[in-house]
């Protein structure tokens, strides 16, 4: 797939910026927890509650320590429960930005991914390669059996007549 290709559509499928603290960090590597703000309507009181959610989010380099301020955006799935990646970090907390690996952007990020897609397709096709000639060469070593059959079996019936 293009790379031009891949960032449109990734820009297409980008939904809001949401902003939020980074709870929990250097546990899982390359995700963090970010805990993002959200409130509740309770019927019964007529009020608003809050009501935050931690999403687990991408942090492709590390980069990310706990207590950061981040903003995140929806990305391609990760894993089965990692769906958003840290866009930038807006407050850092501890260490400074400059002392830190840098967030990659989003071409970054599809021309790694895009890598590392080409080389998964070099090795299927390779592996293929590979089983196409081991089937090749056992159905020709089956071949050869089949034209050495009536050979061998001459041979053992004047074995069997000698004796």
């Amino acid at each position: 797939m293009n790379v031009t290709t891949e960032l449109a559509g990734a820009a297409r499928h980008a939904h809001k910026i949401m902003k939020g603290i980074v709870v929990s960090a250097g546990r899982m590597d390359k995700t963090v927890k970010v805990k993002l703000g959200g409130l509740r309507w309770e019927e019964k009181v007529q009020k608003y509650f809050k009501q935050p959610r931690c999403e687990l989010v991408h942090d492709p380099r590390n980069s990310l320590r706990q207590g950061d301020v981040v903003s995140i955006t929806s990305s391609w799935r990760v894993s089965k429960d990692v769906r958003y990646v840290v866009q930038d970090i807006i407050a850092p907390f501890g260490d400074p930005i400059d002392e830190r690996p840098p967030i990659p952007t989003l071409e970054e990020r599809i021309q790694e991914r895009s890598a590392k897609r080409e080389i998964k397709v070099q090795r299927r096709d390779l592996t293929r390669s590979v089983n196409r000639e081991l089937l090749r060469s056992e159905k020709l070593a089956l071949q050869v059996n089949m034209a050495l059959r009536p050979i061998q079996k001459a041979l053992k019936t004047e074995s069997s007549q000698a004796t």
